[in-house]
């Protein structure tokens, strides 16, 4: 049966990949609701984006486009300072945050600006990025090339590291920052994937170590032999190597966008909408633990999936396979090519000289202590959180009643002591 399963998914993505290289016409559903009975049509609201998320809570807010040197451009929003500091013309210290995988920018304020992370690093008096990672919601143009073609999704989250996050990283340094004063290094908060593009990119551009002050890395994911994921523990023996089921799945887009499609989860599920009640039934039934903050997760039904190249997936899965932390695996012929070696190098973890805060936890099935703890050994200047909850789990980080008090607050106070200490030299 998994055989079967595999087997359609690799057709449908086959006849996917063919089809985009022969775009058809795109169906209006919003038309074909308003022919049959234009009084009678269901009005549905646009999409709110992250700015507008931001800009509803009262804090100021920017939206930026970001060229990478290969052709990407990236969404990155800015929350510049507090509106309760007016802190405007003093200097504020950086701090760039980064998504999971098939997430985006809006998962870090779904808690709102009481609990999330942005909103309270803005209100202690930094200067918050939210970055985009190549292929979501906010990050779906190029220099040249289209979305319907196949070669703007050829690319894994090992390019958004050598890329979009040095690209982030340079932008947001070469931004006034008050007093028209320009920093030298940033603070750096990654969740999943959001770590996994910090390790890639710190160890094959070791340089960027300089620019980093401290770094904060939610369920690292980096080697992933113990991971427990059944999805990936069951998928990972076919799409983790090179062969015709990942030739098959690769180099797309992983759960296509449709827009019509997410403005009516977008409807269902955001606040003074006539639907809400339903969606926080439904989210109650499926996640009233009493762990979870309910009235935040209708907000990430109506954002997520925000989209990914599947090539991320498989580079996943063959992370899981080998069991190393290395680039992205094309085949011996083409590794050879490109690497100049059979196998894809492992990524030099050891160069990851910036200070590295790991915070994980028993009960993460994507982020096995065992693994966490193996790469740790590898970098020279690490610091271990383990989580004390035992039931903490990897989207707790995001979700969780209590993440002011057990992972913000903690991060910001290391954070302040670090800028004390600059402070003083």
């Amino acid at each position: 049966m998994e055989k079967l399963m595999l087997l359609l998914i690799c057709l449908c993505g086959a006849t996917y990949a063919a089809v985009i290289e022969r775009p058809l016409k795109e169906i209006d559903f919003y038309q074909l609701y308003n022919v049959a009975d234009p009084e009678a049509s269901i009005s549905l609201r646009s999409k709110r984006s992250t700015l507008d998320r931001i800009a509803d809570h009262g804090y100021p807010v920017e939206h930026h486009h970001i060229v990478t040197e290969d052709g990407y451009v990236v969404g990155v929003f800015r929350i510049p300072y507090s509106h309760k500091l007016q802190n405007q013309n003093e200097v504020r210290p950086i701090v760039l945050i980064q998504h999971g995988l098939m997430s985006c920018s809006d998962a870090w304020i779904l808690a709102g600006p009481n609990d999330a992370l942005p909103y309270l690093l803005a209100d202690a008096g930094y200067d918050v990025w939210l970055g985009n990672g190549r292929g979501n919601t906010y990050s779906r143009n190029h220099t040249t090339r289209s979305t319907k073609h196949p070669d703007f999704w050829k690319f894994s989250w090992h390019e958004i590291a050598y890329y979009d996050i040095a690209a982030m990283i340079d932008y947001a340094l070469s931004t006034e920052n008050g007093l028209q004063q320009k920093e030298k290094s940033i603070h750096y908060v990654g969740h999943s994937q959001g770590t996994t593009v910090f390790f890639a990119l710190m160890s094959t551009r070791p340089e960027y170590n300089e620019k980093i002050r401290t770094a904060h890395m939610f369920a690292p994911v980096a080697i992933m032999k113990n991971m427990e994921n059944r999805l990936v523990r069951t998928l990972s023996p076919y799409l983790g190597y090179h062969n015709v089921y990942s030739s098959l799945f690769g180099s797309q887009e992983f759960i296509p966008g449709n827009g019509f499609l997410l403005a009516l989860f977008f409807n269902t599920c955001e606040p003074d909408l006539w639907a809400r009640p339903v969606c926080l039934r439904a989210m109650d039934s499926l996640y009233g633990n009493g762990r979870v903050n309910i009235t935040a997760m209708p907000e990430g039904m109506a954002t997520h999936p925000a989209g990914c190249s599947t090539n991320q997936i498989l580079h996943y899965m063959q992370e899981n396979q080998s069991g190393y932390f290395r680039q992205f695996d094309y085949g011996k012929a083409k590794n050879l090519k490109k690497y100049g070696t059979e196998q894809p190098p492992d990524y030099p973890v050891e160069q990851i000289t910036s200070a590295v805060h790991l915070w994980y936890s028993d009960n993460d099935v994507m982020a096995a202590v065992e693994d966490v703890e193996t790469i740790a050994e590898r970098m020279p200047n690490v610091f271990m959180h383990h989580m004390e909850d035992p039931l903490w789990d990897h989207a707790d980080y995001a979700l969780n009643w209590e993440i002011r008090e057990f992972v913000n607050e903690p991060v910001i106070a290391i954070m302040e002591a670090y800028e004390m200490e600059l402070s003083q030299v």
